[in-house]
């Protein structure tokens, strides 16, 4: 008989050695992307959210199963990337609540922590998509189950499970006709089979766990953080957690706890379901916020700050505004921009590098308002920004906008004057009201909407769907502006790459006012990589 239990040790070597596949396998993922473009970036997602995991892992004493999975939730939060990583975050959690307070898991205890990843990660994507990460993890924890029954050995288990998961990425493109078109299988489905093969390889020895590399820079904060001084009216910021609640608490209850709470302060934060709750509260009574959680079950991880004393040695003073706008980009040029449009902080990065939700949130913080509005101008990095959303003690209004050119659009559209409403109704208006082009190069042979791509094709792309593709760059720019330019069309702005050249932009700018008198055209250096030019039309 193989290896019937795993411990927390055991558990640990598995997370390391899903890491270390994973991270060497990154760039497999970011190939795997439905466009032919340069800028897949599921594998780096995953890779820096698991990174994120290992490195909560390594600051924790964990010997149990139940403590290693929570250390590799709580990391994979702080650190999740793009949409996949924050998927993955999810199937952790779920895997972690499902082994609590256990020292060991058998099969079967890890096929029902498997299927309650999945659970949880469906929960917290709005409209699930099949054919994704999600299919992967939801029949892969499915079938788990039926194969634990077969297979109490660790070994025999891992390897019939692999097998199950690879046969459903395999069929990934039948359930998502982008995919077959695309010739591909689903990138974080595959990135999912690689974090199951990795574990495998610590079972059997076949990967050598200590020589995983977690370096400083990959680890590195965005920035360094700064304290704040503001008028503190309630001085102690307390947090904990509440556990093994009990049986009469409903969700209803939940929001009653808030309520009162409210009474109490400010600042708060209650987040979780009825297995956990964590609370975050600003008050001047921290014993009587104690005393009403105590009514929902039992109180762990408490800890009271007293804000008044830890202000005294501040040095950086300054008072708390009413807004503030965070934004994401790629570019000095593109960068700069935002900054003179009053956007308080742009957090580098967007495709091939998306900021995680611990970025976003500490970005907020270093805007020190009270209201924050999030430009995320990627789809990619709008589930992150909702995420910091929800654990963020300022109020996150997330503006969703998907590409440079929206969220240019929304930020000339914010008043500071105006109210959230009024700001949230004309940013979203002037953000829909801008067609996106982009023009950049293919990374493989592929087809799509008919047309043929070869690599190292130009390829045009108006609001995310390739429109044009040939080999010259000036030929497919004009062909992309000439396909997204209507009677309507009013204002056109060209953002140049760090690949172009001035002077080829104003033969762009040129062709424009030859062809198209009646225009308003800007120009400007954006600095983006992979992208010759983006383009805003409105």
């Amino acid at each position: 008989m193989g290896i019937e239990y795993i411990d927390g040790i055991k558990l640990r070597e598995m997370f390391w050695a899903a890491a270390q596949f994973l991270e060497e396998n990154k760039q497999a993922l970011n190939a795997l992307n439905v466009f032919p473009v340069p800028d897949g970036d599921t594998g780096t997602n995953m890779s820096l959210t698991m990174m994120a995991a290992i490195k909560e892992m390594q600051g924790t004493n964990a010997n149990t199963v139940a403590q290693v999975a929570d250390a590799i939730s709580k990391g994979s939060l702080k650190g999740a990337r793009g949409n996949s990583g924050v998927i993955l975050s999810q199937l952790f959690r779920g895997f972690s609540r499902a082994l609590q307070d256990k020292e060991k898991m058998s099969t079967r205890e890890c096929a029902i922590a498997f299927q309650e990843g999945a659970k949880t990660a469906y929960k917290a994507v709005m409209k699930p998509t099949e054919g994704t990460m999600l299919t992967v993890a939801r029949v892969t924890g499915e079938e788990a189950i039926k194969i634990s029954k077969r297979h109490p050995d660790f070994e025999s288990f891992s390897s019939e499970v692999i097998k199950i998961a690879k046969s459903t990425l395999d069929r990934t493109p039948e359930m998502l006709p982008p995919l077959k078109e695309a010739g591909v299988v689903d990138a974080g489905g595959m990135g999912v089979l690689y974090i199951l093969i990795g574990a495998s390889h610590a079972l059997d020895g076949t990967l050598d766990i200590g020589l995983m590399p977690i370096s400083e820079e990959k680890m590195a904060d965005i920035s360094p953080e700064i304290e704040i001084e503001a008028d503190i009216r309630f001085a102690y910021c307390t947090e904990f957690f509440i556990k093994n609640l009990f049986s009469h608490v409903t969700e209803e209850d939940i929001e009653k706890l808030k309520s009162r709470l409210s009474n109490l302060g400010d600042s708060i934060v209650v987040v979780g379901d009825l297995d956990l709750i964590k609370v975050h509260v600003h008050t001047n009574m921290p014993g009587k916020a104690l005393q009403l959680a105590l009514r929902f079950g039992e109180l762990s991880g408490i800890k009271i700050d007293n804000m008044k004393e830890q202000h005294r040695h501040v040095i950086i003073e300054t008072k708390q505004k009413e807004y503030g706008v965070v934004a994401v980009a790629m570019g000095d040029g593109i960068s700069s921009i935002f900054r003179d449009l009053s956007v308080d902080y742009v957090i580098e990065g967007g495709q091939t590098m998306n900021p995680s939700i611990e970025d976003i949130s500490k970005a907020v913080e270093q805007t020190n308002a009270k209201n924050v509005f999030v430009l995320p101008n990627n789809s990619n990095i709008i589930l992150s920004a909702k995420q910091a959303q929800e654990i963020s003690d300022s109020n996150i209004v997330v503006i969703p906008s998907k590409s440079i050119p929206q969220g240019l659009a929304a930020i000339l559209a914010f008043n500071p004057e105006s109210d959230i409403d009024t700001n949230i109704t004309n940013m979203t208006e002037s953000m829909d009201s801008v067609s996106s082009g982009q023009v950049t190069y293919a990374v493989r042979d592929s087809e799509y909407n008919g047309i043929t791509i070869k690599k190292d094709d130009i390829i045009g792309l108006a609001d995310g769907e390739i429109v044009t593709a040939g080999k010259d760059i000036r030929e497919i720019t004009t062909s992309l502006l000439e396909k997204m330019l209507d009677d309507d069309s009013e204002i056109v702005t060209l953002l140049y790459g760090q690949d172009i050249e001035e002077e080829q932009a104003e033969e762009i700018v040129s062709y424009l006012e030859e062809n198209y008198p009646d225009l308003d055209i800007e120009m400007h250096p954006g600095g983006q990589p992979l992208y010759y030019y983006i383009i805003s039309v409105e």
